[in-house]
């Protein structure tokens, strides 16, 4: 009895310490803490929730399932166990999920205006996700958005200050007149109106067709012709540093530009660094523009001389992301052996609904640009290899032994996201420290130890993995006997971890990594997340 009464009161004492650290922002070192906690005294349901709003700080959404579970099982009538869980299912967009979850917290707590609140919320999410389902096209049978556009055609350059609806009006006004003048029959009506009709779909097609030129107003970065220079990205990076936007007409043409290249690519890319040369590989950026900025100043700008890889993640949670995209989209225009771009696991339609690039995009564009940024990115691809030697990768390794480059070169890759198979791994996985595999703890993909690591380079005749995927405090982490790097490039992500960002640049021939590490920049009193779906800004 007082061994067990010892153990409860040291389990209190590490709950303490374990909220101290939570309230620092020291996220895992408060999971550490909680863990020791429940080793002490495992039937305390506080603990098993406490972790789990712990590692949902850390979007390690699966962990924060079975621990808020566990609480669940531990004392069903412990409201924040469903809640915790709802988040959880929330941040992997499993919003019917979430649903069940926060009407057992409204049912537990009926007076509760927060959850009513949230309840609310996700009841909206659910409703709206059904209908998109109801109103979607099959992916076989919708003809791609980026099919219908013609960028050349818009813009206002007719020397009229006359406005195409004023013009419409002016020619069917006139034909009525003539209407009127000439014939009263009801036949002579019911042919001048086909006739009114046709020139109405005649005057508006040559009316707004002609207007191929950006209005003479427009003070922004130009593109010239079809060809995407320095000048202008320096510009156009220089405007957004602003906050000023791109035109309509130079946004599509840099993506429609983009998409025509990433599509002729294969889902592996072969990358080769002459001897005496460099390569720099930078992580998630997460729409920090300021902070990509800040890599260019320390790094340069991209060039055939000074070439990058951006290794997926580039937009959501910062409210910068269309900046971000726009910027490396028009260096790949400019170049494309000057930068290369990884698909991540937030290039995907479910993650940019939840975490704000498509807001973003819909608020600062239009909604065609949602649907073609959703094309482009699955135009990405999955992975690339350095001089046949370094391997990179958003996320991480695969359930299986035995992945050969040559089965990753013929992934399908255009299509989103898969919830499993190889292309699901490489944007997902993480590497663990023990060896073999284990569940994921974001819920997706899996976790591998360092066995699975050497085992799939000495298959491929490889030296060395590099990915991203996950916040680190110095911007990079070393695992696995040096044979794995994780490199992250938004520092002080969501202007709250407080973490560094990084940067590796590999000299040919040795290619030995040089992680360059930086702190992040101020930019505008814009908050992370300022795009993101409502429900999800709750939890934020």
């Amino acid at each position: 009895m007082a061994t067990e009464e010892h153990n409860v009161a040291k389990a209190e004492e590490f709950k303490v310490l374990a909220n101290e650290a939570f309230k620092d922002r020291k996220f895992s070192h408060a999971i550490d803490l909680y863990t020791q906690a429940i080793e002490l005294n495992g039937q305390s349901a506080v603990y098993f929730a406490n972790r789990a709003f712990a590692h949902l700080r850390l979007e390690e959404y699966g962990s924060a399932i079975l621990d808020a579970t566990k609480a669940i099982e531990v004392d069903p009538r412990y409201s924040k166990g469903y809640y915790r869980r709802g988040a959880a299912h929330l941040g992997l967009g499993k919003f019917k999920e979430a649903l069940k979850d926060f009407q057992q917290v409204k049912k537990m707590c009926p007076n509760d205006p927060d959850a009513t609140k949230k309840l609310k919320e996700c009841e909206k999410a659910v409703m709206k996700l059904k209908f998109e389902e109801a109103i979607s096209v099959p992916g076989s049978v919708k003809r791609p958005i980026a099919e219908s556009i013609d960028f050349r055609s818009i813009g206002k350059g007719r020397n009229s200050s006359v406005p195409t609806e004023v013009a419409i009006a002016a020619v069917t006004v006139a034909v009525m007149a003539v209407v009127v003048m000439f014939g009263r029959t009801s036949k002579t009506i019911v042919v001048a109106t086909i006739v009114v009709v046709l020139l109405l779909v005649l005057v508006a097609f040559w009316w707004s067709g002609s207007n191929t030129d950006v209005e003479p107003q427009y003070s922004g970065a130009r593109i010239e012709g079809d060809v995407i220079t320095l000048d202008f990205v320096k510009q156009m990076m220089d405007d957004f540093k602003k906050q000023k936007c791109l035109h309509k007409r130079y946004a599509f043409q840099i993506v429609l530009q983009t998409k025509e290249m990433l599509q002729a690519l294969p889902s592996l890319v072969d990358i080769t660094v002459p001897h005496g040369k460099h390569f720099t590989v930078c992580g998630d950026v997460h729409g920090q523009f300021y902070d990509l900025l800040n890599i260019f100043e320390l790094n340069g700008l991209p060039s055939e001389e000074n070439p990058y890889l951006f290794n997926g993640d580039f937009v959501d949670r910062g409210s910068f992301s269309l900046e971000v995209i726009l910027t490396l989209f028009a260096f790949k225009c400019m170049s494309p052996s000057a930068i290369y771009l990884a698909r991540g696991n937030h290039e995907s339609k479910s993650m940019n609904k939840i975490y704000g690039f498509e807001g973003e995009v819909r608020s600062k564009l239009n909604e065609t640009f949602v649907e073609l940024f959703a094309e482009v990115f699955c135009c990405l691809p999955l992975a690339h290899v350095i001089n046949d030697k370094v391997f990179i990768v958003h996320g991480g390794l695969f359930s299986v032994d035995g992945v050969k480059l040559s089965e990753i070169r013929s992934i399908n890759r255009f299509c989103e996201p898969p919830e499993e198979g190889l292309m699901c791994e490489l944007l997902w996985s993480d590497p663990q420290p023990l060896p073999g595999r284990g569940p994921s703890k974001r819920g997706v993909g899996l976790s591998f130890g360092g066995d699975v690591t050497k085992r799939f380079l000495k298959d491929n005749n490889l030296d060395l993995v590099v990915r991203s995927h996950e916040v680190k405090d110095e911007g990079y982490e070393i695992e696995h006997d040096g044979k794995l790097i994780t490199v992250f490039s938004a520092p002080n992500y969501c202007d709250q971890m407080g973490n560094k960002g990084a940067f590796i640049r590999f000299e040919a021939p040795d290619l030995k990594p040089n992680i360059i590490t930086f702190a992040a920049v101020p930019h505008p009193d814009v908050k992370p997340m300022a795009y993101a779906n409502n429900f999800l800004r709750m939890f934020s």
